[in-house]
């Protein structure tokens, strides 16, 4: 594992945390006989099956320097490799969909389909058809028979994510499909039984739905019996500079913008920025920093307004300080020359740098951009 400093200078590393290859774990070791030559077989199979495991495992393909984070991995590791359900709690952006994918490729259904179901996406009357299908005439737009997710899933995995939109009578059919495997579809008197692994996600802490009758109880002990907590990216802020890296090197190969460097300014601010969004927040700024890159350098100024001067959006985190929040009258002209040369620089790259196209975009005279652009 990386135990990089954030207080060293960054360079751009060529490995690849978030994009690693889905390599397989190892197969099943091989039956115990009576033969000599058999077990010592046998015992060399395990021993190069658990040096596989540890190679393509959770915690090699999750990269922390968090130890709380370590520790969360290393049981969601072992829970991977047995037919349980797994909660995930974290907030948007955390990381869950990833982890949720990398438990299905280290599990034995590795080979199965996984299948990401985002409840929140779906309309409440179109979530049970979704999850358990329907037949022909169920209702009044059911002009077919349709399988569901679990039947779809086959003998992989499932994420059922955002679980806690799910309204009551939803609730019950996941129960008895979690207690018993069973369920039925839209309209039909034919049980199927699952064979499918459950992993179930949401951005929200379940017992407070619980405690206001929003969540069933039975189907909250049964979830919460392997909970694991996503932290976020402010919560293991030593991260932000290894997944920065990586993110750099993803977007520099997709966009085809070669990055020598990165300037230690860029990755002072991303440290101090709290994050509020987590990784993909991340991700969607260094693929914006990079487009913007020029000369092979990703410098401070390549970054967002908002990043630069620490304005966050909307959180239910008390730790995250609104900077934008504090000397607003003092600050503001501050505000308003950052967000111009941002508007400027965006304005630049799509006309390809021709000022005189930049200048009738932005409704200015060619002085006054020129200018502009030598105060920033």
């Amino acid at each position: 594992d990386s135990c990089l400093n954030p207080e060293e200078k960054v360079v751009v590393t060529q490995s690849m945390v978030l994009n690693a290859s889905m390599g397989a774990t190892a197969g099943s070791p091989t039956p115990e006989t009576k033969s000599t030559t058999k077990r010592s077989s046998a015992a060399n199979t395990s021993r190069e099956s658990s040096t596989a495991a540890n190679e393509h495992g959770i915690t090699r393909r999750f990269e922390t320097n968090s130890h709380d984070m370590k520790l969360m991995l290393n049981e969601l590791e072992i829970a991977a490799q047995h037919d349980v359900t797994v909660l995930l709690i974290g907030e948007t952006g955390a990381g869950k969909t990833y982890l949720s994918r990398l438990i299905h490729d280290v599990s034995p259904r590795r080979n199965e389909p996984f299948l990401n179901v985002a409840c929140g996406a779906l309309p409440n009357d179109l979530i049970e058809s979704e999850l358990f299908g329907h037949v022909r005439g169920a209702f009044t737009s059911a002009h077919a028979d349709k399988d569901g997710k679990f039947l779809a899933a086959g003998r992989g995995t499932i994420l059922l994510d955002e679980i806690d939109v799910l309204g009551p009578e939803q609730q019950v059919k996941l129960l008895r499909v979690i207690e018993t495997g069973e369920f039925e579809p839209i309209g039909s008197n034919k049980t199927h039984v699952n064979q499918a692994r459950l992993v179930v996600a949401s951005n929200m802490d379940l017992q407070p739905l619980v405690e206001q009758g929003k969540f069933r109880p039975d189907l909250y002990y049964r979830l919460n019996m392997l909970k694991f907590d996503v932290l976020p990216l402010r919560r293991r802020k030593s991260d932000i500079i290894v997944l920065a890296n990586d993110f750099v090197h993803q977007m520099s190969i997709k966009h085809k913008i070669p990055v020598d460097r990165i300037d230690e300014g860029f990755m002072e601010a991303l440290h101090t920025y709290p994050w509020p969004g987590n990784v993909r927040e991340l991700e969607n700024v260094i693929r914006r920093s990079v487009i913007y890159c020029r000369e092979g350098v990703l410098r401070k100024e390549n970054l967002p307004a908002h990043i630069l001067m620490g304005m966050v959006g909307p959180t239910n985190d008390p730790s995250v300080v609104l900077n934008h929040q504090q000397n607003d009258s003092e600050r503001l002209g501050d505000q308003v020359a950052v967000t111009e040369k941002e508007l400027i620089e965006q304005a630049l790259f799509k006309n390809n740098y021709s000022r005189t196209n930049t200048a009738k975009t932005l409704g200015i005279s060619r002085v006054t951009l020129y200018n502009k652009m030598k105060k920033y």
